[in-house]
């Protein structure tokens, strides 16, 4: 069974003017979340500023967040280091705090081979007994999981269940796909490429656009599922134009632009993340609007 199927918010970090960690604000979020109908919790992945957290605001804020959701949907925590025992202890922290599940990215920086990668999620995945998403995201890690990779992994590592995949490269996607036979629970990683994901074969999306619209996010999942997919792809366009914007600047520098022009008050970014550039926010205001989640007065 699926950690999760629809749309996971990939959520952000809201901080306070001083830079720490606002888990007021947090928790307001979650519950709005929940509330307009995401399909899981995504915590500390790239969204939520894990590079730049320490190892115990890290942990501190999957606790939180654990805490608050109370089982209502699942929580999968973002627990990926480049480092092998980092990586094994923020998961197994994770684990204790009551994640349902780890995102584990590919060790960025020091680029291991496809056997150094097979070796180092397989460490992580034996210290645990939750299931593991690895994440494959190679514009930011410089290092691409192979589909036989990915294959061998949930083939032969019990609790290794999936893939989020942000590669953009839709013949890696369909390999994969078709070496899987159904062990692979695949998650877009990108929220352009919702529909084109669900039509191989996957189970959600691990989402930004879910921070300022989860019910829009979790309608066009959710529609497709049911078999209106002519409505799901209607949904998955019309936030096009939107998504364009909320990726214009490096991830989350948008989005928490744009939460804090619906009100919502998530604060700023840590360095080296810098504000919205103006002209660039200038043109996600109006997509905001286009899309109808922020007034047009």
């Amino acid at each position: 069974m699926a950690v999760f199927e629809g749309a996971g918010v990939a959520l952000v970090t809201p901080m306070m003017a001083n830079g720490d960690v606002n888990y007021a604000k947090l928790e307001e979020i979650l519950e709005e979340q929940i509330a307009e109908g995401t399909d899981a919790i995504v915590a500390c992945g790239t969204t939520g500023e894990a590079s730049t957290l320490t190892h115990e605001e890290h942990l501190d804020v999957i606790r939180y967040t654990c805490q608050v959701v109370k089982k209502r949907i699942p929580v999968v925590a973002g627990t990926g280091s480049n480092c092998t025992q980092t990586a094994i202890y923020l998961s197994q922290e994770a684990e204790k705090a009551g994640a349902d599940g780890v995102l584990v990215v590919s060790p960025y920086y020091n680029k291991a081979t496809q056997n150094g990668l097979i070796a180092h999620f397989k460490a992580v995945a034996d210290s645990l007994s939750i299931p593991v998403i690895l994440y494959n995201i190679p514009g930011r890690t410089g290092v691409n999981i192979q589909p036989k990779t990915i294959v061998t992994l949930c083939k032969t590592v019990e609790n290794i269940v999936g893939v989020k995949e942000a590669s953009g490269d839709f013949s890696h996607i369909a390999s994969l796909m078709s070496m899987a036979e159904g062990c692979v629970d695949l998650y877009s990683g990108n929220d352009d490429q919702i529909i084109p994901v669900l039509s191989m074969g996957g189970k959600g999306v691990i989402s930004v656009l879910s921070n300022v619209a989860p019910k829009q996010t979790h309608d066009i999942c959710a529609s497709y599922f049911a078999g209106e997919v002519k409505k799901s792809m209607e949904m998955q366009l019309a936030a096009i134009p939107l998504i364009t914007e909320l990726f214009r600047e490096v991830n989350p520098i948008p989005v928490k632009a744009a939460m804090n022009l619906m009100g919502k008050e998530v604060g700023s970014l840590r360095p080296p993340l810098s504000e919205m550039e103006v002209q660039n926010q200038a043109l996600l205001e109006q997509a905001m609007k286009d899309y109808g989640i922020l007034s047009a007065e």
